[in-house]
């Protein structure tokens, strides 16, 4: 037995615990409180499992609920950056990337090899599983922002053109859950007046 090895393998699970305390902006059904990146994590990878034979191509599903399981690990340093966050986002990559530097590095450099390439691939969107990733990463805050009557759309005054823009490459990954989303998150909340209409929806 490697104790280096194990030794560093330990530290890293026990580092990421704090992804737990990582706050997200999306309301929990019930809408009693906000959800954290762990349980956004645990929640896409279930829903991955479920719908990925909605998937536009066929996708390694162990491979994309690792990618979901470690694509936000780096915001236990970064923190989470809101979507419609204009000027978060303009720091985001440079923040994350150094995150990924600092946690990574704690693995043995075979396992942070392979955490990083798998990282690297979700933000590069050029897999099928990355694609499909990105879908579930869009797909279920919009689930969660419908099952609570459109709270956090209606507290921020988002805007549908907002919505589409974060959600085009959505379609990449699953045009049926898409179309989905739009159907039974987006359009109701539409006739309600949760999220603002600037945009023709039937256009896009």
């Amino acid at each position: 037995m490697d104790k280096k090895r194990l030794k560093e393998q330990m530290a890293f699970c026990e580092e990421i615990d704090k992804e737990k305390m990582v706050g997200r902006q999306t309301w929990l059904t019930g809408a009693v409180r906000k959800e954290n990146d762990a349980e956004h994590a645990w929640h896409m990878v279930v829903m991955t499992i479920l719908l990925s034979e909605y998937a536009n191509e066929d996708i390694d599903v162990l491979r994309t609920v690792t990618m979901l399981l470690i694509h936000d690990l780096v915001e236990i340093y970064a923190g989470d950056t809101y979507a419609y966050d204009e000027e978060g986002k303009k720091t985001q990559k440079l923040r994350e990337q150094a995150a990924a530097d600092r946690l990574f590095q704690m693995l043995p450099p075979d396992q942070e090899a392979g955490f990083r390439k798998i990282w690297e691939e979700f933000e590069a969107e050029n897999t099928p599983e990355s694609h499909f990733a990105r879908t579930m990463d869009n797909l279920q805050p919009m689930m969660l922002n419908a099952a609570t009557d459109g709270k956090s759309w209606a507290e921020r005054g988002i805007h549908l053109s907002q919505i589409l823009g974060r959600n085009k490459n959505t379609a990449k990954g699953s045009k049926v859950l898409w179309e989905y989303a739009k159907e039974n998150f987006l359009q109701p909340n539409l006739d309600k007046g949760r999220i603002v209409e600037d945009v023709h929806f039937d256009e896009n």
